[in-house]
């Protein structure tokens, strides 16, 4: 009733959209003598294109998780400092992006560098349709600059893998997970050092024996509090993998290739010799590398959702293959 309801909405808001685009082209014939009526209808018309822009875009979430939060992981590649540093960039990158959206934030897991910089770091982002949005982030991000790690000045190219996860609201969605198939081991957690050091096992590694897929979480002072945040996790990834699975099944009827692993770069961040951001998938760019880095990220991420949404209308759904 709920879903019905939300799509007698949606399909009212369209037909006023219609309604009011209607009635400004009947106006606009009898605008063309009228500067004063002419100027109301410009007006109108710029309302009316936003709020069409703004419909346009609530298409893109119609996937089953689009509306929930997001669990964002990030992994440094090889490169030491230079790819630890540029790993905790991204995670500034989103923490700011979460706050210009005012979606809640917290960091879930955090395993610092040795040097400086992290090596991962697993995100918690609370907001409505922040899965829809991030979910266009997943992928290898690199970064090209001058080194400030480097004592020649010479320049670096790194990576950072970025995962995207949907939060997991019930146990329906996975499935109950057997005692028997979790391994459940406990730590000392990894601090900055001196009296933040934890001097007891209360970091927590969940892994699932079936798939090998493992979740584990250290922020926490408490072993319990880790055990809840890990298994919040794998419980994400379990779901994750179950619909990449029909994702990949989707994308198998259509008889493309894909090629598992890292891949390629999704987007290339570009300091030096000159500031660009560039999306590999959809051609997007700009020079505005230092707002992209302080979470100006929207037109990348709308234009990677209209491109999977533009592809995803073209490819048969294996559970209703003649739909």
């Amino acid at each position: 009733m709920r879903q019905a309801e939300g799509l007698r909405g949606e399909l009212a808001a369209w037909r006023d959209l219609e309604r009011r685009a209607d009635d400004l082209t009947e106006l606009d014939q009898l605008a063309a003598s009228d500067p004063e009526l002419r100027a109301g209808l410009e007006r109108e018309a710029a309302e009316l294109i936003s709020d069409y822009e703004r419909m346009r875009t609530s298409l893109l979430f119609s996937g089953d998780y689009d509306e929930r939060g997001a669990i964002l992981s990030i992994s440094a590649g090889a490169g030491g400092m230079e790819a630890t540093d540029w790993a905790e960039m991204l995670q500034r990158m989103y923490l700011r992006w979460a706050e210009r959206h005012r979606y809640g934030s917290e960091i879930l897991d955090r395993l610092e560098g040795e040097g400086g910089g992290i090596k991962s770091v697993t995100l918690g982002i609370d907001g409505r349709n922040a899965y829809g949005f991030m979910r266009a982030e997943r992928g290898v991000h690199r970064l090209v600059r001058i080194s400030p790690f480097d004592a020649q000045k010479r320049r670096h190219t790194t990576f950072a893998l970025v995962e995207v996860l949907p939060e997991v609201e019930d146990d329906v969605e996975v499935g109950e997970i057997p005692d028997d198939e979790l391994k459940i081991d406990t730590f000392r957690a990894q601090g900055a050092g001196g009296q933040h050091v934890n001097k007891t096992d209360s970091a927590v590694r969940i892994t699932h024996i079936p798939t090998g897929i493992a979740a584990q979480s250290q922020n926490e002072r408490s072993q319990h509090q880790n055990r809840e945040l890990a298994m919040k996790i794998l419980r994400a990834r379990l779901l994750e993998r179950k619909l990449a699975e029909r994702e990949l099944e989707r994308i198998e009827l259509k008889g493309v290739h894909v090629e598992a692993g890292w891949g390629n770069q999704i987007r290339s961040y570009v300091v030096h010799p000159y500031q660009m951001v560039k999306d590999h998938r959809t051609e997007v760019e700009t020079s505005d590398t230092a707002g992209v880095l302080d979470g100006d990220l929207d037109r990348f991420m709308l234009a990677e959702l209209e491109r999977v949404a533009t592809e995803q209308s073209t490819v048969p759904d294996p559970e209703h293959p003649a739909a």
